[in-house]
């Protein structure tokens, strides 16, 4: 008996395996279908919390968010649908409606804004936003490789699970209730305070600049500044034996990013010693 399955995806039959998801096959057929929560990367599980992927299943009441629904033998999905695309716009208009503009973001590059640039989304005028109604908006600069600036924060607990699951460190995990909640480190404790190690995956997986390098940050910590690299070079990490692969970006003949790339040892993953040798002179 085969594990093989077939359905059709935007009018055209597709062929996936029974523990693929919506989001994964749209993506090896070319379909992009935004996401936030989501990450396509090694280790992390689907959370379909952010409704930013919903797509139309023919036959089904409500839009199914597509990187947690596994496809099944004769589903019918549409991905471009008006319902599916007003869906999406509507999330990212809500979000937008909590965060400061664009230009007052941490990071006005980052996957939330780039996605939502592709919408035509750069705010909201008919919703009210945390800000206006006095919500306290936490500012941190305690550790000295990472700003958490949680005023860009769509509480999507993609941190949580970076390090949690996929680190395996425990130390971020949700605080508060209901719209108030975001990510807290320890026992709501200053990143700098609490027993974060400074690996940085929570900065990788934010989607947001919730979470951002310093290093890339101006003297206020609050916005990105280094915005271009002169140079982005594949490279290993040479502080152990352990061969981690790594991208790094350049600016001034100086790195001020470093990202875990896929391979065999790390998985896209880092330590801490990148993150210390950022931030010595």
């Amino acid at each position: 008996m085969t594990d093989q399955i077939k359905f059709t995806l935007d009018g055209k039959t597709v062929t996936a395996s029974k523990d693929e998801t919506i989001w994964e096959v749209a993506k090896r057929e070319g379909t992009r279908i935004p996401h936030l929560c989501h990450l396509d990367k090694p280790g992390y599980r689907s959370d379909g919390n952010c409704r930013a992927c919903m797509v139309e299943i023919e036959g089904e009441r409500v839009l199914a968010a597509s990187c947690v629904r596994n496809v099944t033998e004769g589903l019918v999905v549409k991905t471009e649908t008006d319902r599916a695309d007003k869906s999406r716009k509507m999330v990212f208009e809500m979000l937008a409606a909590d965060m400061r503009p664009r230009e007052e973001s941490p990071d006005d590059q980052s996957d939330f804004w780039l996605w939502s640039e592709s919408m035509g989304i750069t705010g909201s005028d008919r919703f009210e936003s945390k800000f206006d109604a006095g919500q306290h908006v936490e500012f941190d600069i305690s550790n000295p490789a990472i700003a958490v600036n949680m005023d860009a924060c769509i509480a999507c607990n993609a941190c949580v699970r970076a390090c949690r699951e996929v680190q395996v460190n425990d130390v971020i995990g949700m605080g508060e209730r209901g719209s108030h909640s975001v990510p807290v480190f320890d026992l709501a404790d200053p990143m700098g305070n609490s027993t974060c190690v400074t690996c940085g995956e929570c900065v990788q997986a934010c989607p947001t600049g919730a979470l951002y390098e310093k290093t890339l940050m101006d003297d206020s910590n609050k916005k990105r500044e280094i915005k271009e690299f002169d140079k982005v070079v594949d490279s290993v990490c040479p502080f152990c034996g352990v061969g981690c692969q790594t991208t790094m970006a350049v600016k001034d003949n100086k790195i001020v990013q470093v990202d875990g790339r896929n391979g065999p040892a790390n998985e896209n993953r880092l330590c801490v010693k990148v993150a210390l040798a950022m931030i010595t002179p």
